[in-house]
């Protein structure tokens, strides 16, 4: 009786330690199937983009060296990447940054670091992946005993600055000289700046000695991106306000239909749905029916499928009659009216984008072919949300002066976050951080972070024969209580502009939100 009450003890044991193991579990990558503690975060985080520099490598891409792996969907990520690492032959101290020397600097007695490991005190400067992933563990073993200050962070910007024009003047050994002193000037930044700064400076060495940002052939995972994407998604309000504000857009323009058809051009993690489905539920006179037609990349197609799926349960459980079809393409300009099956005898069709038709610019021609297909399905509604920035232009010194402020203000917001959990502060970072790189470092077809403003969307779709929609006081009003009840700090404000919603951190205009409709004259010209 007592072998088997021990025996029971151990059994429970385990089972509680089983159980706190995976209380530990970061949700949002639990739910996309991989098994990474909390407190790891930032370290997966690091060994995910040292691996993604690797598998950018053209020689690495070319060899035999990835065959006998197996890379998709791994459960274990941090163990999956550290043996990619090792399998690839990475060497730390060989990384990119390493070889543009921005890790070491000389004495300039403006900021100094020391390690436990050593008694001595030296010059450092951590890759770009540990200033700003750094984790609890690793702020306890490197200290920077400088604090932030104004007129370092002036000097900063100025060296930032006066690189980026010596990258334009393709004088490569001034800006050689100028972005290793602004990863010293960085290294003793705190704060937001420092952070933003890092990154800006990689994307500037990046530039200066051709190591060019990751494609999409080579990212470490499909996935990464949308993990990324749900921290930012949690971390702050802006995709949270692009998903209320286009919503409450639809709400109004279905109000009446017993039939709703919409048609999402970047379905992702399909997080505004459940919102809309819950809203048509409690509509007075009964839900009216719900088709939803997701369009994703061509590695998105199991995803996609299980994500209807789940939305299909929902609707279950709401009473909602649902409809779901996944379409993959390549880009979106090889969609074509006819896949996407309207039936506008009996459905009120709706047209969404959220941050999906910037990236076209980066083609001629392409933007020009979606809209006219967005236009061939005569939609009821089209709604629109971009970044609020204009990192388009041909003049990079332009380009790069605009990405500095807009990028600088959103780290800022993210910095003073009230209630901002530090696994996804880091992970928002990282997405951001990819961004700057994009604009900073890429060029051609490569380069699609390409914002722009609101008017210079208004201009474009004012061409393409759509007509500007009011999104109405209602929809500020609740755009403004959903900052309210987010918690994210007293930074954030809603704008007006024109019919449209902007979503601003202190007096900077971040995200811009707009509907559309097919102007009157077009849609008469088609009849």
């Amino acid at each position: 009786m007592k072998r088997s009450l021990q025996e029971t003890s151990v059994e429970e044991a385990h089972s509680m330690g089983k159980k706190l193991e995976d209380d530990n579990m970061d949700e949002f990558l639990s739910a996309l199937g991989y098994k990474v503690r909390s407190s790891d975060m930032a370290d997966v985080a690091q060994k995910l983009e040292q691996l993604e520099v690797v598998l950018s490598n053209d020689d690495v891409l070319g060899s035999n060296a990835l065959n006998d792996t197996v890379h998709y969907n791994p459960s274990d990520l941090s163990g999956w990447a550290e043996t990619m690492l090792s399998e690839l032959n990475y060497y730390p101290d060989l990384d990119p940054t390493r070889m543009c020397n921005l890790t070491q600097f000389p004495d300039d007695n403006e900021c100094s670091s020391t390690t436990t490991s050593n008694n001595s005190s030296k010059r450092i400067r951590l890759g770009p992946w540990c200033d700003s992933l750094s984790s609890e563990s690793t702020r306890q073993t490197v200290v920077m005993p400088c604090v932030d200050s104004q007129e370092t962070g002036v000097r900063l910007v100025q060296a930032l600055v006066a690189c980026a024009e010596a990258v334009q003047r393709e004088n490569l050994i001034l800006a050689d000289a100028l972005v290793k002193r602004v990863g010293s000037l960085a290294a003793s930044q705190a704060g937001a700046m420092g952070k933003v700064a890092t990154y800006f400076a990689e994307a500037l060495a990046r530039r200066i000695y051709r190591i060019h940002p990751p494609s999409a052939a080579a990212a470490v995972d499909p996935s990464l991106e949308e993990i990324l994407q749900m921290h930012f998604y949690e971390s702050c309000p802006y995709l949270k306000f692009a998903h209320f504000t286009a919503n409450q857009a639809i709400l109004e323009a279905v109000a009446t239909a017993r039939g709703v058809h919409v048609i999402d051009l970047g379905l992702s993690q399909g997080m505004q749905w459940p919102a809309l489905m819950q809203a048509l539920a409690l509509r007075p006179g009964g839900s009216p029916s719900f088709r939803l037609t997701g369009v994703g990349g061509l590695s998105e197609g199991d995803g996609i499928q299980m994500l209807g799926w789940k939305l299909a349960q929902l609707a279950r459980a709401i009473g909602v009659e649902f409809e779901f079809k996944g379409l993959t393409v390549e880009r979106l300009t090889d969609l074509e009216p006819n896949v996407f099956e309207t039936r506008p005898e009996s459905e009120t069709l709706v047209v969404n984008s959220v941050f999906e038709l910037h990236p076209l610019l980066a083609r001629p021609g392409s933007i020009e072919k979606l809209l006219a297909t967005v236009k061939a399905v005569k939609p009821s509604i089209v709604t629109v949300v971009e970044q609020e920035a204009n990192h388009n232009g041909a003049v990079f010194l332009e380009r790069f002066n605009e990405a500095l402020h807009y990028y600088s203000s959103l780290f800022d917001s993210l910095e003073d976050g009230l209630i901002l959990q530090s696994q996804d502060r880091v992970m928002s970072e990282v997405y951001l951080g990819r961004q700057i790189l994009n604009v900073v470092a890429a060029e051609g077809t490569d380069r699609i972070e390409r914002h722009e403003t609101l008017d210079q969307w208004r201009k474009r779709l004012g061409s393409a024969g759509f007509d500007p929609v009011s999104l109405g006081s209602d929809a500020f009003k609740q755009a403004s209580l959903l900052l309210a009840l987010s918690g994210g700090g007293d930074g954030y404000r809603v704008e007006e502009s024109d019919g449209s919603l902007m979503l601003a951190w202190q007096t900077k205009p971040l995200i811009a939100a707009s509907a559309w409709k097919v102007s009157d004259a077009a849609a008469e010209w088609r009849r």
